[in-house]
Parts: C-alpha cells; sequence; structure tokens
C-alpha cells in the first residue's frame, strides 16, 4: 500500500480533484487501520524522530506513561514521561544511541506500583536509521505467577526433608535440654552444700567460691537460650513444611483483627507505635481458621514493629471489593529495597541477624491455605504495605445480594474508619 501511494505521489500532478480526493481516503483509511493496530497493544510503544521528539504514541502509553495527552513535537520525548527515573532513563538512553533489550523498573502507575520492561530499539527505514522505537510492557503479573510458583517449589522440596531432619534435630536437643536442666540443679546443691560445710564461706585455698559458681551458671545459661532458639528454629521449620490441619469456619476478620489488637496494643505503645484500624462494617464473612489466621496477622505486626524501631505508626484495613474480602497492614518502617522484595517470602530469607526467616514463608502457606493471596508493596525509608485478599464464600454472596435487593440498593456498606483504644486519630502507611 506504502508503494502504490509513493507512485501515485509521483504522478499527483496528472491527477483529477477527484482521484487525489480518493488517493488521500485511502491513505487516510491506512493509516486508520496501523493505529487501531498499535492502539490494540497490551503494551506501550513510542516512536521518536532522530531528534527524539515523540512523532507517535499508542493508546496504552499515552494512558500508563504521558504526563499529558497534547504534546508539544519541539521538545524531547522524556518531558512528558511521568516516572521521573523512566525519564531519566530514557533521556541517556536515547542521547546516547543505546539499544536496551530489557530493563526492568518498578514505577508508580495510576496509584499502583507496577513492574515494566522497557526496551529502546532503533527505527529503521529504508535501511537507515530514522529515530527510536521505544517498547513498554507490564510485567508484574508474570514475575508475581513465577515468584508463586518459584515459592511452591521451594516449600516442596523442603517437604521431602522436613520430618527426618527436623526430628534428627530435635530428638537430641531434647536431651542436651534435660540434662541442662539436671547441672544446673547439681550446681545448685554443690553451692548449698559448700555454703554449709564452709561456714567461713572460704574453700581449702582461702578464695570465695561464689564468683566460680557464677560464672559457671552464666555458661549454662547461655547454652540453655541458644538450645531453645535451635528448639524454635525446628518447630518453625516442622510448622512452614508439614500440611496444616485447618478447621475452616465461616467467621469475621475483624473480629480475629480487634482481639489481635488488644493482645499486641500495650506491647506496641511501648514501642511508641501508635496503631489504628479501619474496619469495614457489614464485612461478609470468610472460611477461616482463628488460630491459624492469628497467627499469621500476628507476624505481620512483629514484623512492622521490627521495622519501627524507633516508633511509628501501623494501620490495619479492611474492606470488601467485589467478591473478594481484603485486609492490609501497613507501617511507616525502614522498607524493603527492590533487591530484596522478591525473596522475602523465600524459606530461610531473612536481614535480621537474629531471624530464622520463616516467619513470612508460613504468613504465605497461612494464606494459600485459605485460599487467598498475599501481595507486597515497599519504599525504602517509607515503610511497607501487606495486602491480603480472601475470596468471599458462595452462599455469602448470595445472601449479600439478597439483603441488597430486600433494601433496595445494590451498593456495598459504607467504610467505617475505628480505632483501637489508644490509637492514633490518623492514618499510617501506604494503601
Amino acid at each position: 500500500m506504502r508503494d502504490f501511494i509513493r507512485r501515485a505521489l509521483k504522478k499527483s500532478g496528472k491527477l483529477t480533484a477527484e482521484q487525489l480526493r480518493e488517493l488521500l481516503g485511502t491513505a487516510a483509511a491506512e493509516i486508520g487501520r496501523l493505529e487501531a493496530v498499535l492502539n490494540s497493544f497490551d503494551e506501550g510503544v513510542l516512536v521518536c524522530d532522530q531528534s527524539h521528539r515523540l512523532a507517535m504514541a499508542n493508546k496504552y502509553a499515552e494512558r500508563y506513561l504521558l504526563a499529558a495527552q497534547e504534546t508539544p513535537s519541539a521538545v524531547p520525548v522524556w518531558t512528558f514521561i511521568r516516572d521521573e527515573r523512566m525519564a531519566e532513563f530514557l533521556e541517556a538512553a536515547l542521547i546516547q544511541g543505546d539499544h536496551v533489550e530489557e530493563k526492568e523498573m518498578d514505577v508508580e502507575v495510576k496509584g499502583s506500583s507496577r513492574l515494566l520492561s522497557l526496551r529502546v530499539l532503533p527505527l529503521v527505514e529504508d535501511r537507515q536509521v530514522s529515530g527510536s522505537l521505544i517498547y513498554i510492557e507490564d510485567i508484574t503479573e508474570k514475575r508475581n505467577r513465577e515468584a508463586r510458583l518459584r515459592r511452591a517449589e521451594n516449600l516442596a522440596s523442603l517437604t521431602t526433608l522436613a520430618a527426618g531432619v527436623a526430628h534428627e534435630i530435635k530428638n537430641p536437643l531434647g536431651a542436651i535440654s534435660i540434662h541442662i536442666q539436671l547441672m544446673q540443679k547439681a550446681m545448685a546443691k554443690n553451692r548449698e552444700m559448700f555454703v554449709l560445710s564452709h561456714p567461713g564461706g572460704m574453700d581449702h585455698v582461702g578464695q570465695e567460691p561464689g564468683p566460680t559458681f557464677d560464672v559457671l551458671d552464666k555458661y549454662i545459661a547461655v547454652v540453655n537460650e541458644e538450645v531453645v532458639r535451635l528448639n524454635r528454629i525446628v518447630v518453625d521449620f516442622l510448622f512452614a513444611v508439614r500440611p496444616m490441619d485447618l478447621d475452616l469456619r465461616k467467621g469475621s476478620v475483624n473480629a480475629v483483627i480487634t482481639e489481635l489488637a488488644r493482645f499486641v496494643g500495650p506491647e506496641l505503645e511501648q514501642s511508641h507505635i501508635s496503631y489504628i484500624l479501619e474496619l469495614e462494617e457489614d464485612l461478609p464473612r470468610i472460611s477461616l481458621d482463628e488460630r491459624f489466621m492469628k497467627q499469621a496477622l500476628l507476624n505481620l505486626v512483629k514484623n512492622a514493629q521490627a521495622a519501627m524501631s524507633g516508633g511509628g505508626a501501623l494501620t490495619i484495613k479492611t474492606w470488601r471489593k467485589d467478591e473478594e474480602v481484603f485486609v492490609s497492614v501497613c507501617d511507616t518502617g525502614v522498607g524493603i529495597s527492590e533487591e530484596n522484595i522478591s525473596k522475602i517470602f523465600e524459606p530461610y530469607f531473612t536481614t535480621k541477624e537474629t531471624g530464622s526467616g520463616l516467619g513470612l514463608t508460613l504468613v504465605f502457606k497461612i494464606i494459600r491455605e485459605h485460599q487467598g493471596e498475599i501481595s507486597v508493596k515497599s519504599r525504602e525509608g517509607k515503610g511497607t504495605c501487606f495486602n491480603l485478599s480472601f475470596p468471599v464464600p458462595q452462599k455469602e454472596r448470595r445472601l449479600l445480594s439478597y439483603e441488597a435487593r430486600e433494601g433496595g440498593t445494590e451498593a456495598a456498606a459504607p467504610a467505617a474508619v475505628k480505632s483501637a483504644p489508644g490509637a492514633a486519630a490518623s492514618r499510617g502507611g501506604h494503601e
């Protein structure tokens, strides 16, 4: 078609007005078809000329990347990119003429964090470079699926070794713990016997044995603490890999959160952390095991507390959207780096000096056992937000639909903000 239009333009001086109108109509139809193809893509496409000015952009790119729908042609394309980091990267790549195969960038798109894959390619026309082609793909869901698959594979491989290894370690730990207790009793008996047999408090060389007994007690206490720590790691390991025997019943996640807040509230206040509950009223019940659900939420709260060693704000929020119930646990702590955020649910990954690296693995497993999903958003220095989602059981959906019809409304119940006793009035964390 392009060759036909070129040949026709060469003979434009000989064409009648009607033939010119027909030629322009054909060209317009061809351009419209090309634009329709570009606008049908689920990826962003930007075309720039040799001066890096924007020549064409499809609807996806306009909607998610460009700061303005109408862009002057006299300025380079990077001046219209919403995200500053992406704008800086494109400026450097286009000026230097780099051929970028794939660059992954975490950017904010319409209030949500998305992982985009960016490619910069030369635009070749008639065997000559006439500009640049910028191709942008949203790979957030793809990476999430890969991460979920990787976590599932890791858990499966751990299950194979769990039972035998854990019991081989746990049994001698139990024996060591018992013998430490016997040693402590023997030391206390020896101290008592010495006091009774040496009224002056001196041994046979004229020294007081008290400090010696104290040092031995200190050493034994250290060994005992390490045995307890190792035993806790083994218990967590078994919990992480052993199939869960959940007792799923219809229950209120708001009630679980409220009870948890009463339990951890005093400890949070001692750590100068204000906690805020924003629980939507009339939230539909979901299938849950209260014991395991409380354990998962407690692990998230403890993680948030550790991330806010100097104080901060913790917000727990619930709401309903479509046929799902959502829970978010957000803090204003140190945040998680981009390189670590994809690893936090993997077994034994931890940035803490004393952590076992199984806390978030347990959370992930509990949420999945409830047929739920978990995701995380974080910015270093600003905080972290864990988002949990659970399906509304079919019976609850029918009940809510019936109640909506009886009341003559189709809208969901309005959200209500509730603060726990002693909580701050202002909100914290991230949505």
